[in-house]
């Protein structure tokens, strides 16, 4: 027993140890933000719930339908052998002598009965308001469709961010590992000091340091855009495309807003919803009209198979409610609810002129924050550049280059953040205009 347990272990070791292995050799997938957006739609589990409630609504949507338009056919096959007590029925004579119970005798019966509504008009609204109801959830699945478009972007655009962060940090590592060289040959030239060389060792260090902490950055960043891919945490993954800066110009928020409320999903399900609701308050208004309907049944009886006979029924029927105290009830609660939906269709649509301007604030200001920053960069990059020839030429010592690298090294992260922002913010107004999907992909520069 000790020998197949420990054998056992050793195989799930050695299987794990090959997968680690197999996973390590896969080329990695690469993948632009559009390729992102589609595989999160094909796996996200709130797009695949969103498919079961539109499929949910359109089985409910049918249901009315046969209830309302299609008619009912069943069909009823009975055979028996009964007796009956004449007299439990009222079945007697006075002086004439009937048995009190007659039978055995047997009764065969084949028949199709049919039932057609020809004027229901409660069942009719009942149905409009059914077909409303699939088209909300056709525009709820919609705007979850657009918010998952949102989240992928957003975790898209943040392994961008951290893969620039890792790539500024690799480029000053091999920059200190330049000037760290630079110092060395100089001690030797006796034109530096022990103290240049160990300052330079120290920013290296530091840097090295810094590059580490944003590949693990990275790394986990890449590993939460997997998990929301529906991919295998451990598939490894490269990005196509890189953060850059695209500028745009954005309309007028007086502009995108009727625009977005003719495009947002989650506003356009609530006035489905609302079209739904006044479909069921005129249902229940027309629970007191008159119900007018055609029912029927054709087949055979008969004492024995062979004697069955072919009979039928055809008639006209007229259904009307005379006192109904639950209509007044029903009629109260699609009132309540259709004042909620007017309230959340008004504060939807005041969030909505929100978040665009709110987004056209943002992109406003991470424009301006770009230009800065990539100011500030060039003036970095060219004060290391400036620090780098006086310490090379003897005019300086090193100070001047450690603090002309730190500074540079903010100016860079200054600079990624402010592009970052711009990104997030486009992506945010392309949610906030609905259609999201199409507008991140154009903001984004893709076709």
């Amino acid at each position: 027993m000790t020998i197949r347990f420990c054998g056992l272990v050793v195989l799930l070791f050695v299987g794990s140890a090959l997968t680690r292995s197999v996973r390590a050799q896969q080329p990695p997938v690469r993948l632009t933000l559009q390729d992102a957006i589609q595989r999160a739609l094909q796996a996200n589990l709130s797009v695949l719930v969103g498919n079961t409630r539109v499929e949910e609504a359109e089985g409910t949507r049918l249901r009315r339908e046969s209830a309302a338009l299609l008619p009912r056919i069943t069909v009823e096959s009975y055979a028996n052998a009964q007796n009956r007590d004449l007299r439990a029925f009222g079945l007697s004579l006075p002086g004439v002598p009937i048995p009190s119970v007659v039978g055995p005798f047997s009764n065969y019966d084949f028949r199709v009965y049919a039932q057609q509504n020809i004027v229901d008009l409660e069942s009719r609204r009942i149905l409009k308001a059914s077909v409303r109801t699939v088209d909300a959830g056709k525009l709820d699945l919609r705007d979850a469709r657009d918010l998952i478009v949102r989240v992928i972007a957003g975790l898209y655009l943040n392994a961008q961010s951290a893969a620039a962060r890792a790539t500024a940090a690799q480029s000053r590592v091999t920059d200190s590992t330049t000037l760290l060289k630079l110092a060395k040959d100089k001690h030797d030239a006796g034109t530096a000091t022990g103290v240049d060389v160990l300052r330079a060792q120290v920013q290296l260090a530091n840097d090295r340091q810094a590059l580490l902490i944003a590949q693990n950055q990275f790394k986990q960043s890449l590993l939460a855009l997997a998990r929301n891919l529906g991919m295998e945490p451990g598939t490894p993954l490269e990005l196509a495309e890189q953060l850059v800066f695209r500028p745009v110009s954005p309309a007028e928020s007086v502009a995108l807003t009727p625009a977005a409320l003719s495009m947002r999903a989650d506003y356009l399900s609530l006035a489905a919803q609302r079209r739904a609701l006044l479909e069921q308050q005129r249902a229940n208004r027309a629970r007191s009209y008159p119900r007018l309907s055609v029912n029927g049944n054709f087949g055979g009886i008969g004492r024995s198979i062979g004697g069955v006979q072919a009979t039928g029924l055809i008639q006209g029927q007229i259904d009307f409610t005379v006192f109904d105290r639950d209509r007044e009830g029903e009629a109260a609660e699609l009132a309540s609810r259709l004042k909620r939906i007017d309230d959340q269709i008004a504060d939807l649509g005041r969030g909505i002129d929100e978040d665009i301007r709110e987004a056209l604030l943002n992109l406003d200001s991470a424009s301006e924050q770009v230009t800065v920053a990539a100011e500030g960069q060039d003036l970095a990059r060219r004060e290391l550049e400036l620090a780098q020839d006086r310490f090379q030429s003897g005019a300086a010592n090193n100070v001047e280059v450690v603090t002309a690298q730190d500074e540079l090294a903010r100016a860079e992260d200054n600079y990624i953040l402010a592009v970052s922002s711009h990104v997030d913010a486009k992506f945010a107004l392309a949610r906030a205009q609905g259609d999201t999907e199409k507008n991140i992909l154009q903001y984004a520069g893709n076709p």
